[in-house]
């Protein structure tokens, strides 16, 4: 059989080359042509996966390495009897651990006492509420369709908005409904927004207005904004690279963990829909970093941090992208996404630390680190 799969997806040729002959091609530019002949699709959020890309194909079966689903047409994946799968949570906590990185280089040492404001508490919103308590911060959390459903502990949007240092969005990007996200932090939003506060986004781009965040940071209403999903990707607006705080293009949840969870779950998945057993198996993890806390310094946290994903270098890679004019511009974003460095998470680095040090080692453990003394 052929299976067209983005090229972005890691081990996608060995894995799925177990069930058939791989084509790999860059997701943004797959094409109703491509997948004319094909039985499998395997795709990431940069591929409509609709009508027209479908038409007249022969494909069966269609897997996304991804945790959200607006880029797929499911009404129309069960109209043309096509199985789908997707990954959620395969990189929930590359996503969260993307969040501790960008406040350690915000450069607040003290975190205890701070709030953070999580929209949608979901497995990325979940683990983020994890992580910010691990750092002493009060959490708020926003999540109106989990609310209905029995949950408890929510407050209303303004009250979180009102109250929040740091404003994280992790929700899906709909468009009707009551909890439609389109724009849902917009001009009106962020003036009920503590003055100081920092916006986190690393959703996707449409739910935070671009042209309002931008017009609201050349104000200075707010503190700041950390972006890593942007409207009119791969080629967001320059001028709103320039002035957020952190910005990046759209890899949050690109830790090589991540990213082979996904593919995992879509080659088992495929197996099941073909009735086949795995024959393919991940490489085995990665030796694990060791690293040496000096002491209860609350310096440690956001070194040690930093030493395992330093956000920074991806905000000055975003940077000179927006120095590129359009289309180049688009192109640059797409080249780093798919040549992204190797990114381990937390759990792949050990920090040994002395036997008398306490609240430290609680810490960077709730953060995901591995602790030995």
């Amino acid at each position: 059989m052929k299976i067209v799969a983005d090229a972005n997806i890691p081990y996608a040729k060995d894995a799925f080359g177990t069930l058939g002959d791989v084509v790999l091609l860059p997701g943004r530019t797959i094409t109703n042509a491509d997948v004319r002949d094909a039985d499998l699709l395997l795709v990431r959020s940069v591929t409509p996966v609709n009508a027209a890309l479908l038409e007249k194909s022969a494909i069966r079966f269609v897997g996304s390495a991804t945790i959200g689903l607006d880029h797929v047409d499911q009404d129309n994946l069960r109209e043309r009897k096509i199985a789908f799968a997707y990954a959620p949570g395969s990189n929930a906590n590359s996503a969260a651990e993307y969040l501790v990185s960008a406040l350690m280089a915000l450069g607040l040492r003290h975190w205890s006492g701070r709030t953070v404001g999580i929209i949608g508490l979901g497995l990325i919103g979940i683990l983020v509420q994890q992580k910010a308590r691990a750092l002493g911060m009060t959490v708020l959390a926003n999540d109106p369709p989990l609310e209905r459903s029995g949950g408890t502990g929510f407050v209303p949007l303004e009250a979180l908005l009102a109250e929040s240092d740091i404003v994280t969005c992790h929700v899906p990007l709909t468009r009707e409904g009551p909890d439609a996200t389109y724009h849902l932090l917009n001009a009106d939003t962020f003036s009920k927004m503590r003055p100081g506060a920092v916006v986190v986004n690393t959703s996707r781009g449409a739910v935070v207005d671009n042209r309002a965040l931008l017009g609201t940071l050349r104000k200075r209403r707010l503190g700041g904004a950390i972006l890593d999903v942007w409207e009119n990707e791969p080629d967001p607006d320059p001028a709103l690279i320039e002035v957020v705080t952190l910005g990046t293009p759209h890899i949050a949840g690109y830790s090589l963990d991540g990213k082979v969870n996904g593919t995992v779950l879509l080659y088992e998945a495929a197996c099941k829909f073909l009735g086949l057993t795995p024959a393919w198996a991940p490489p085995v993890s990665p030796e694990r970093t060791v690293v040496h806390a000096a002491d209860e310094s609350p310096d440690e946290v956001p070194r040690i941090v930093l030493g395992a994903y330093d956000i920074r270098r991806d905000d000055a890679a975003l940077r000179n992208i927006g120095l590129l004019p359009s289309p180049q511009r688009g192109e640059a974003f797409d080249a780093f996404r798919a040549a992204y460095p190797r990114r381990l998470e937390f759990r792949n680095t050990i920090v040994r630390m002395p036997s008398s040090a306490g609240k430290l080692g609680g810490v960077l453990a709730g953060l995901g680190f591995q602790i030995e003394r």
